[in-house]
């Protein structure tokens, strides 16, 4: 896709431009903006090779060849690129029962993943069985709010992480989802879930004022709704100042588009989920103007099909 279908087909966000518009940022935001592209996936489990020709749902769609292919063409297009991952990158084909994940983390390396954060099905080996092929990573673990303690993973898992780019400070930091009915308690013995609304608020405040963060991103677990009282990315939102995007995952929600939540104070949060097996490639484009505060911002998702081409 080349920049002015880009450009049209985006929602676009700004100073003075509404949702759906359609002025190009060159002459909204003059030529010295900053763009940043964060490219997204979430629950991708296991799906190594696309769905076969027969499946019910999604079939034909998926692949990590094709996935690596379309984020070299986007990166290729903006070199100032972030590839992240919301968690549950385990479980779900016999690549997992063969592999128990480490095959997941290496062809995510080799994509150049720059950080994921844990979904539950992580600890389905049991937390001696994450640590176990976590070398297959060469990208960083960031968990905010599950308390790894004494355990093997404690050196392993970072609370946030902060990356440099195109100019712009971003701080990323990863929120899970309650082990309650999902996670058995000896699978996750001496791991501590902390209440992701208060972790966030910590993030933010560490994030903002002590490492004088531009932007943060959450990479979220934790789910993107839920119709009883259980925190999902939208409580967050709502509840939590200071967090620009959350990229989603857990509830294996095909957003047709971002939600963006707006606060009374004014401030406001971007949510992005992209279904899950990898069918989908998210892509969120924030653009900054010179005081390397976000003007604008531009979605699109991508399908992933068996017209990108499906090497390696």
């Amino acid at each position: 896709m080349n920049r002015r279908d880009f450009l049209r087909n985006s929602a676009v966000i700004g100073t003075g431009l509404g949702v759906g518009g359609f002025i190009p940022f060159k002459d909204a935001l003059g030529d010295d903006r900053s763009r940043v592209t964060i490219l997204h996936t979430n629950d991708t489990h296991a799906r190594i090779e696309p769905f076969p020709d027969s499946a019910p749902d999604h079939a034909g769609m998926g692949g990590v060849a094709r996935r690596a292919t379309l984020v070299n063409q986007l990166r290729a297009e903006n070199p100032d690129s972030l590839l992240l991952d919301a968690g549950d990158v385990f479980q779900g084909t016999p690549y997992f029962n063969k592999y128990n994940g480490a095959l997941d983390f290496e062809v995510m390396s080799k994509m150049g993943y720059d950080a994921t954060t844990i979904g539950n099905h992580e600890f389905d080996n049991g937390v001696d069985g994450f640590e176990k092929v976590m070398g297959k990573a060469n990208f960083p673990f960031v968990s905010s709010n599950y308390d790894f303690g004494t355990t093997i993973m404690g050196q392993r898992v970072q609370d946030f992480i902060v990356r440099k780019v195109a100019g712009i400070k971003i701080g990323i930091f990863g929120i899970g989802v309650a082990f309650e009915n999902l996670v058995l308690p000896h699978l996750h013995k001496g791991v501590t879930y902390l209440d992701p609304v208060d972790v966030s608020a910590d993030m933010v405040a560490r994030l903002r004022r002590h490492h004088h963060c531009d932007m943060i991103i959450c990479l979220s677990h934790i789910g993107y709704r839920y119709d009883d009282n259980r925190v999902s990315d939208r409580v967050v939102a709502q509840q939590v100042d200071g967090i620009d995007l959350i990229v989603g995952g857990h509830t294996h929600t095909f957003m047709p588009e971002p939600e963006l939540i707006e606060r009374e104070n004014g401030g406001r949060t971007w949510i992005s989920q992209v279904g899950f097996a990898g069918v989908v490639l998210g892509r969120m484009d924030f653009y900054f103007d010179r005081q390397r505060a976000i003007a604008g911002v531009q979605h699109h998702q991508y399908p992933v099909t068996e017209k990108l081409d499906n090497k390696v």
